[in-house]
């Protein structure tokens, strides 16, 4: 981001760093406290709260930062900042209230611990960068409309692949091409992978099994889909979007044919994404244009011969790029990636294998559940339950393998902030699909 190293360059010169919390010292955490440690003047991470201490302390650890210091409360969190004293705790509501954060950097993965943390520091007017798609994906609507009211920025990252969506999507449209597709580039799609399958690769890379699942079975892009589509207004084509497989190493230019034309070309467009392709992991955009001189000029460019043209991404660099979504919010008020309005697509619950009544859901990423995209209008008119609300139910019936779970079918643990913002969210914008519970 150009604009971004020079604003952030005049912080540095001027002793002004933008001050960052983390919320999370997961793989992706600390990956972003090293980023801006190591390689971005005008910016500090003055404070990482962690469930265990020392998963904050090692991000500081691998980022070289010396002299850390846990803290208990508010007042030691502030003390410490004003003497630029690096902070670790295990309460990340002390980050969201305290004085001298200016942005709240929530990279947990999490749904109901996630919507927490958001709430209270857009409550205290913080802004707040998600690297979190399932969060933003469920309850990201109702809480961007907290952050308006609060007059702070809420919004994806930057890195990751929606934010990298959407940054690829402006350009796009800022070309004058219209964008019909958005689409993620994968190299694996199984809805049936679990913990246990995912151990190894996992292992390998130092992650979570559970993350490294909820990619390879289709949750995680079905969020970061519903995501795009909801900072846009497409929608998908179908539930579970189209999904094309192509033979590996096909160039991403070669998969346009691989969509229906009308469910790109008639109304707002699609998301989508392609199984296979080449440059992955990256993103593209298909657009078309109008105007008979500029699809000359299109042609000779190269992005395609038209009707559709291919624009692409060929990488996300995740949290190396992280630090630009942060630049842009608090110095800029530009949010990378936000709802627009009401959801256009929700990623609901299927069965992954025949489940019974009185199991307790597991979470995402697990044995139990895989999430499928589907429009939000449809999903409220079949009472379809979100994925990122599953976690924690408990069955009330059996429900074979590949079928959809409802409301109908499960019991919602008591007194939970996602399920509250959720139907928040439900008689903001689907008022006539509010259930009962």
């Amino acid at each position: 981001m150009i604009i971004v190293d020079a604003a952030l360059a005049q912080r540095h010169r001027e002793g002004r760093p933008i001050r960052v919390a983390l919320v999370g010292a997961g793989f992706m955490g600390r990956g972003v406290v090293l980023q801006i440690c190591t390689a971005v003047k005008g910016m500090q991470v003055v404070a990482v709260a962690n469930r265990t201490l020392e998963g904050a302390r090692r991000a500081y650890r691998e980022a070289g930062v010396e002299g850390v210091r846990a803290v208990e409360t508010v007042a030691q969190l502030e003390r410490a900042i004003d003497k630029c004293t690096p902070v670790v705790t295990e309460d990340a509501m002390l980050l969201c209230r305290a004085a001298g954060v200016d942005v709240v950097f929530e990279v947990t993965g999490t749904v109901e611990h996630a919507a927490r943390v958001t709430l209270e520091a857009i409550e205290h007017r913080k802004h707040v960068v998600l690297m979190n798609a399932e969060v933003d994906g469920t309850v990201g609507p109702i809480l961007k409309t907290y952050a308006d009211r609060a007059g702070v920025v809420l919004t994806s990252a930057d890195g990751d692949q929606p934010g990298v969506m959407m940054n690829l999507y402006r350009f796009v449209r800022g070309i004058g091409v219209k964008p019909v597709l958005c689409g993620n580039i994968k190299g694996l799609h199984d809805p049936y992978r679990n913990p246990t399958t995912q151990e190894g690769f996992a292992h390998q890379w130092g992650q979570n099994p559970s993350m490294v699942t909820s990619f390879a079975d289709g949750t995680k892009i079905s969020f970061e889909s519903a995501v795009v589509a909801n900072g846009t207004g497409m929608r998908v084509g179908q539930r579970g979007m189209f999904g094309p497989t192509v033979p590996v190493g096909t160039p991403i230019q070669e998969v346009a044919d691989r969509y229906p034309i009308e469910a790109l070309v008639e109304g707002p467009g699609i998301v989508d994404y392609v199984v296979g392709a080449m440059p992955g992991p990256g993103v593209f955009v298909l657009g078309t244009h109008d105007h008979p001189q500029q699809r000359h000029y299109l042609a000779l460019y190269k992005p395609g011969s038209g009707p559709l043209y291919c624009f692409y991404t060929p990488y996300h660099l995740c949290h190396l790029e992280a630090p630009n979504t942060i630049a842009r919010a608090v110095l800029f008020g530009d949010a990378t990636l936000a709802a627009l309005g009401a959801p256009r697509v929700e990623v609901v619950a299927a069965a992954k294998t025949d489940v019974r009544a009185g199991q307790r859901i597991d979470g995402l990423g697990g044995y139990m559940t895989y999430g499928l995209a589907e429009n939000a209008p449809t999903a409220r008119v079949q009472d379809l339950l979100p994925i990122g609300l599953a976690e924690g139910c408990t069955l009330k019936r059996d429900v074979p393998k590949d079928t959809l779970l409802t409301f109908a079918d499960v019991e919602l643990p008591p007194d939970r902030l996602c399920d509250s913002l959720w139907r928040e969210q439900l008689r903001q914008f689907f008022p006539d699909s509010l259930h009962p519970k």
